[in-house]
Formats: C-alpha cells, sequence, structure tokens
C-alpha cells in the first residue's frame, strides 16, 4: 500500500541506502547477508531504535556455481502486519532463484557441448570442454570430473592444470577448449572480423576464431562489429568512456558500453579483458574491412 511504501521511505529502504549489518547493525538484509541463512528480525530486535516498529525478513541467494552470494530477499512491513509464514516465503523465493540460475548454467553448458562435441571427436589426444568458470561440458579421453580449476584472468596458450599437467588452451563461444599438450610449442589463436563493404552498416559482421584444434565463427550485430573491429586496432585498450565517445560521440554513455561489453563476453568469453577494455595477451587479431562509419542509436 502506498502508506507502508511511504513509511518505508522514510527508514531508508530506497536506492543506495547500505543495510549492511557493519552500517546497521542487526536487521533482516544485512544479517542474512553476514550468516548466510534466513533470518527474521521481529521489532525490538532491530538495532537502529527507529526500526522497533517494523519487522523484516530476508533470505540469501548464492550463486549455485561458486557458492558467492550475490543478494537477498527481503520481505519487510511493520511489525503487526507480518505472517507467521513469511520466513518460509522468502527462503522458498531465494531457493527458487537459485534453481532458476542452475538450470540457466546447465543450458549454457549444454549450448558449450553441442559446439565442442565435434571438435572434441577429432582431437587425437585428451581434452576437456568447460565454461568460463572452469564447470565441464564435455570431455574425451580424460577422466570425468566436474570442473577444472582455472588460474585467473586465463586467457589462450599454454597453461599448467592439476591433475593434468601442461595444457594448451583455446576460445570456445562461452568458454574453453582445453587440450593436455603433446608437444613443446604452444598454439596460437587468431582471431579475424570480417566487416562487409556495406555503407548503410546494416549487414552483420563474421567473427572467426582459428586455433589449432579448428575454427567457429559467429556473426554478431554491426554495433558490436563496430566495437571489435576498435579493439582490434587498439591493441593497448580503451577505456568505457573512450568507446562512448567512438560509438556515440559522446563519453558520458558508459552504462550503455559496459552492457555491450558484457553482452560480448558471453559470446568470445576470455578473449576480452576489461580495464581497460582489449582484446587478451598472446591472440593475434586481424580486420577484414573498408573503414567503418560510427552508428549513431
Amino acid at each position: 500500500s502506498s502508506k507502508v511504501l511511504t513509511r518505508a521511505d522514510t527508514l531508508g529502504f530506497v536506492e543506495g541506502a547500505d543495510w549492511a549489518e557493519g552500517s546497521v547493525g542487526t536487521n533482516a538484509i544485512g544479517t542474512a547477508l553476514m550468516s548466510g541463512r534466513s533470518v527474521q528480525v521481529f521489532s525490538a530486535e532491530h538495532f537502529v531504535r527507529s526500526h522497533h516498529s517494523w519487522t523484516c525478513t530476508g533470505a540469501p541467494i548464492k550463486d549455485p556455481r561458486t557458492g558467492e552470494m550475490l543478494g537477498v530477499v527481503d520481505v519487510s512491513g511493520p511489525a503487526a502486519t507480518i505472517h507467521p509464514t513469511t520466513l518460509a516465503l522468502v527462503h522458498a523465493v531465494a531457493r527458487l532463484a537459485e534453481s532458476q540460475l542452475r538450470e540457466s548454467h546447465h543450458r549454457r553448458l549444454d549450448s558449450l557441448r553441442a559446439v565442442a562435441a565435434p571438435i572434441l571427436a577429432r582431437m587425437p589426444g585428451p581434452a576437456l570442454a568447460v565454461d568460463t568458470d572452469g564447470w565441464v561440458a564435455a570431455v574425451d579421453t580424460v577422466s570425468p570430473r566436474s570442473r577444472l580449476i582455472l588460474p585467473p584472468r586465463l586467457g589462450p596458450g599454454r597453461i599448467f592444470v592439476n591433475a593434468l599437467g601442461e595444457c594448451d588452451v583455446e576460445a570456445l563461444p562461452g568458454g574453453w577448449l582445453v587440450r593436455v599438450a603433446e608437444t613443446s610449442d604452444a598454439s596460437t589463436t587468431r582471431v579475424i572480423v570480417r566487416v562487409p563493404p556495406d555503407a548503410s552498416g546494416l549487414r552483420n559482421v563474421e567473427v572467426t576464431v582459428e586455433g589449432a584444434s579448428g575454427a567457429w565463427t559467429h556473426r554478431c550485430s554491426p554495433r558490436h562489429g563496430e566495437i571489435l573491429t576498435l579493439l582490434a586496432r587498439r591493441p593497448g585498450g580503451v577505456t568505457a568512456a573512450q568507446m562512448s565517445m567512438h560509438l556515440f560521440g559522446v563519453d558520458d554513455r558508459t552504462v550503455t558500453v559496459r552492457a555491450e561489453m558484457s553482452r560480448l563476453r558471453k559470446h568470445f568469453g576470455g578473449l576480452l579483458v576489461a580495464g581497460p577494455y582489449r582484446f587478451v595477451d598472446g591472440v593475434d587479431v586481424e580486420v577484414l574491412a573498408p573503414e567503418i562509419t560510427t552508428v549513431h542509436d
């Protein structure tokens, strides 16, 4: 109701408010984050006296892949109106959210497996297909396992993997192909951005990723093609503000830039890194395109 919403605003239930336990003491949001379990804080159990007429019930949401805390489902309101089953409600909603995240992860692994299966079938030696967090989608002549522990900021090239030894890593859509190394020569990854000679900028751009095990191609939008072309021509990287200026003619559309980069990294995984945005070291990038006229949305 509008009356409860107005009351909530006066108590600090607004965007940007810090409800961490270390800032405002015991409360369902911060305490659930701290304890990692569902909790109800009733009336005077709140540390802050102004919240004694209020009751909050919160349940944490964790990433089912990593166990990382993602957030809290919270239901709050006047103490006299809270139903006894509210704790069970928020707990169930949090578990449902985790279930949806788990199913989404399984769908991404299925997509990666579909791409990796024909590549693994051609492989002469042991290999695995894993997502960007190391979860295994498919294996060939390797003992089954659920996950590989990958080094941070992984890129194409040669790495050492526990229980496998020296491995060559190549990019796949949404993950990595990890091949147990058989020679002393590390493989090289090559990225080719093909932009069609279409002055209208309405045609899709083809991006081909080549490695020792084969190649795969992704067709992306003209906007994403423009971003990849810029990154290919600026190996030192660009900031979000610089990319905003290139794409839109102003440097303040950084939120849009970050969203576009997030979408791109879903397809190209560890080939792209941030801080500044750039292709990872060790990747040969080639642009086959005429000069691109910047498209303004």
